[in-house]
């Protein structure tokens, strides 16, 4: 997502300040290269720099579980166990099973991102009705990507220029689930 500026806070008061790095992608180059779709999103990269999880839904709390229906418990065990074990953790994917879960998708996904993309430029160039219809193919090739939806309609009056807002949209799923499952042992 393009940075939105908001008002710096100050922490609250704690006894160890924890400190961490976090990526800001704001070309969407790791969300378009691993078909990232919704936030958040956890990706497990061990000490060599491998992926041993591709990217999946990954929440810390049950805050929103309302929306999303999941369990924080599972994953948060999970990435505990893995923590512990490294590369023998259960929650390690193989070989085999990364390469089918890191395999192109469908074609029309690429074109969402160029879509995405063109969309974008226009966007910081100051062209915001011509970028509407670039954001709105984008949505179309790739309808699953709740990233286009949310970024193109945060650009914009999303119920005039898209007809709809993000909460009509997740109210249309009608019961189903906000994400995909994750691939956890037990978790289905």
């Amino acid at each position: 997502m393009l940075p939105i500026t908001a008002p710096v806070m100050s922490p609250p008061p704690t006894k160890t300040r924890l400190t961490h790095t976090a990526l800001i992608d704001q070309e969407h180059l790791v969300s378009k290269l691993y078909n990232m779709v919704n936030v958040p999103t956890g990706v497990w990269i061990n000490e060599q720099g491998r992926i041993v999880r591709p990217n999946e839904t990954a929440y810390v709390d049950d805050r929103l579980k309302y929306i999303h229906r999941l369990e924080s418990t599972p994953y948060i065990a999970a990435l505990r166990d893995w923590a512990e074990k490294g590369d023998k953790s259960v929650y390690v994917f193989s070989e085999d099973r990364l390469r089918e879960r890191l395999a192109p998708q469908d074609p029309n996904w690429s074109l969402a991102a160029a879509e995405f993309g063109l969309g974008e430029y226009l966007y910081k160039t100051g062209h915001l009705s011509e970028a509407i219809r670039h954001f709105k193919e984008a949505q179309r090739l790739n309808p699953e990507s709740w990233n286009y939806k949310r970024q193109a309609w945060l650009l914009s009056d999303s119920k005039r220029d898209y007809g709809t807002t993000f909460r009509e949209e997740v109210a249309k799923l009608a019961g189903k689930k906000y994400y995909p499952l994750r691939d956890l042992p037990g978790e289905r």
